[in-house]
């Protein structure tokens, strides 16, 4: 499955627990996560996609240490399988409940 594709399903799977899922390009700054993750009560979270085979660049690795280092949230998910687990973790855990 492409980026892309895991991409549309994070989005969609965030909507349907009320949340935003907005992609994230921050000229000037290469490496940011591809997307932050709004839910309710305030929680954010970062996320880098890559497909199952993907890898992290070492800009990408350096610029996740930096915003963890801030006390965010930062996930690295590998295809389908771990969006589908990040989803389930949210609503498991009522982050969706608007």
């Amino acid at each position: 499955m492409l980026e892309k594709e895991i991409e549309r399903k994070l989005v969609k799977g965030v909507q349907k627990i009320s949340g935003f899922c907005f992609k994230w390009v921050s000229p000037g700054r290469d490496g940011v996560p591809d997307r932050i993750i709004l839910l309710p009560e305030g929680k954010i979270i970062f996320v880098e996609l890559k497909t199952e085979k993907g890898n992290l660049t070492r800009r990408q690795e350096f610029m996740i240490k930096l915003i963890r280092a801030l006390g965010f949230d930062v996930r690295v998910l590998y295809g389908m399988p771990q969006v589908n687990e990040l989803l389930a973790e949210l609503q498991k855990t009522g982050a969706g409940g608007m």
